[in-house]
């Protein structure tokens, strides 16, 4: 992503897209009339995910160049490559019956690129699952996955409605999905748990406040203090997930046997809540520009938070799985066999223009100043010896730092 830029800085969206924000804008500002300020979790859950209206539910490109943001499949094939990787060994555990389940499948591209290579090694998943909420993604997936796989691939692919209900065993994977959830923003005032909520302004635009916080935020802030060993200091404000063990519990609790994989962007919990961070992760993405005004043009821009990879755990832990690994994206990657992927992709390629677009995407991928350090993948298992899977993450794991 580009360096943070101040709002003035944005360039300015066209009428269709004016339109559009406004009618967000007026539906959200209805609510507020209605109901008063709402917690600044329901605006950023109105703003990605009204239906025909949110960021992720409207026509929008979201990925890629055309888009507001970059995601590693959509950098090129290696990524997905070395995810598929790590999954083969799970999956042929499972004597053909192994499935794998995506939360958030983007443009397709991962998909895509996982069940070709999972089919190279003989162990295509009985069923690929890709959970979407936005329906216009869900349709370009669809159309790619169509075009892209054989009839007998695409038959395994389908777009459940909600997570599965029944017991499952397999792969499920999630990369930048937990830093979409909507976040809950607090602050600390003199000892107190402040909540932050949006209201409506003069101008028929937003502003931010503060109401003080429900027992569920104020007790997560609490056992954040407890697990800190100190007390946050006075006007200290961030941001943290409260339902996050409940959504991994809707998510994750039918996998009887098999891996949770989370790929994301974010720290261990004393990074993410260092005293020098005052104002939590809170940003927004908007034609590939990273900025601070989340309230600007709802509907529009892409509002998402770090992960608290400490809490993912214990949220994993709750639910009833085991950690096998926590480490850099750089060095999973490297561990799930990067080097052979670049190495044949690199013989294969047509030409030197190819080649030069794989050396860029490796360094997109693993450089520290890139998304090899600031993306983290975190690796839970159940029903499963974690010996399985491949020794080079395994050995790279710095659960220690959690």
């Amino acid at each position: 992503m580009n360096p943070l830029q101040t709002a003035p800085s944005l360039p300015e969206p066209d009428a269709e897209e004016r339109v559009h924000s406004e009618r967000l804008t007026a539906h959200v500002l209805a609510e507020i009339a209605a109901d008063g300020a709402i917690p600044f979790s329901r605006f950023m859950e109105r703003c990605l995910y009204a239906p025909g209206l949110g960021y992720y539910s409207a026509g929008k490109p979201k990925f890629g160049a055309a888009g507001d943001f970059v995601t590693a499949p959509e950098l090129g094939s290696l990524f997905a490559q070395c995810v598929a990787q790590s999954m083969a060994p799970v999956l042929a555990q499972m004597d053909g019956q192994g499935e794998v389940l995506e939360l958030g499948g983007g443009s397709g591209a991962f998909a895509e690129t996982a069940i070709r290579a999972l089919a190279a090694v003989d162990v295509l998943p009985a069923r690929y699952r890709i959970l979407e909420p936005s329906a216009d993604l869900r349709q370009r997936q669809i159309e790619r996955l169509r075009q892209a796989l054989t009839p007998a691939q695409f038959a395994r692919v389908d777009w459940p409605e909600r997570p599965p209900e029944q017991a499952w065993k397999g792969v499920l994977f999630a990369n930048e999905v937990i830093d979409a959830l909507p976040a809950t923003r607090f602050v600390v005032h003199e000892g107190e748990v402040f909540e932050e909520h949006v209201d409506s302004d003069a101008q028929g635009g937003f502003v931010r406040c503060a109401r003080p916080a429900d027992p569920l935020v104020g007790g997560a802030v609490r056992h954040l203090e407890r697990t800190l060993g100190e007390p946050f200091a006075n006007g200290y404000r961030s941001e943290l997930l409260p339902q996050l063990p409940y959504w991994m519990q809707a998510v994750a609790a039918p996998l009887e046997s098999g891996m949770l994989l989370f790929i994301d962007y974010g720290y261990p919990r004393a990074e993410y809540y260092h005293p020098q961070r005052r104002d939590g992760t809170l940003r927004a993405f908007y034609r590939q520009r990273m900025h601070e005004d989340v309230l600007r043009y709802p509907g529009l821009q892409d509002l998402t938070a770090s992960v608290d990879f400490t809490a993912l755990r214990e949220a994993g832990a709750s639910a009833g799985f085991e950690l096998a690994a926590y480490l850099p994206q750089a060095q999973y990657l490297i561990g799930s066999g990067l080097q052979a992927a670049f190495e044949s992709a690199h013989a294969e390629a047509a030409d030197e223009q190819a080649r030069y677009a794989l050396a860029q995407e490796v360094k997109h991928l693993t450089l520290p100043g890139d998304m090899g350090e600031r993306f983290q993948a975190m690796l839970m298992v159940r029903g499963i010896d974690p010996g399985v899977l491949p020794e080079g993450v395994l050995q790279a794991d710095r659960s220690q730092r959690l």
